[in-house]
């Protein structure tokens, strides 16, 4: 799939409803889907969530993990995307948290996923970390398009995790 009207198609096609917990992106997965006229058939929510309180108030990540594993980790993401399903009708999130300037303790371009599916009352998780190039807006428009791009793939990966718990 190369084009975002892709994705907005899969998920049509496939039932699923998507939330998106943003950092790094700041919203711009959500409005990527947004540019699409139909996108409120597929596309719950979309929630901006920059500082640590933000994620701490609005999804439930724990100061904790944000503590332990510093803001850009996979760990914040996971905990993000399921947050962001427990705040949402969805049936699936991508989330993202990253840094996008180098002048940060944390490389620039470093960018977390974390993409979470829920069937009935499960829920699976998978995570990614990925580095992109660029100044701060080529990456994080980089960073927006892949977290999308990549939803088949993970929705795969999701599914697989469901099949091997059964």
């Amino acid at each position: 799939m190369q084009d975002i009207t892709e994705i907005l198609e899969f998920l049509r096609a496939r039932e699923l409803t998507l939330t998106t917990a943003e950092s790094c992106t700041c919203g711009l997965m959500a409005s990527l889907l947004g540019d699409i006229p139909g996108c409120g058939q597929v596309l719950d929510s979309g929630l901006v969530v920059y500082s640590p309180k933000a994620k701490n108030r609005l999804l439930g990540v724990s100061f904790e993990t944000i503590e332990r594993f510093g803001l850009t980790s996979e760990e914040v993401a996971t905990e993000m995307a399921v947050g962001a399903l427990n705040t949402s009708v969805a049936n699936l999130s991508v989330a993202n948290t990253g840094v996008a300037d180098d002048d940060q303790e944390d490389a620039g371009g470093t960018q977390c996923y974390a993409w979470a599916l829920m069937r009935g009352e499960r829920q699976v998780v998978v995570s990614q970390t990925m580095r992109f190039d660029g100044d701060r807006v080529e990456i994080r428009k980089q960073a927006a398009r892949y977290g999308l791009m990549q939803i088949p793939a993970r929705l795969a990966e999701l599914e697989r995790k469901l099949a091997f718990h059964d």
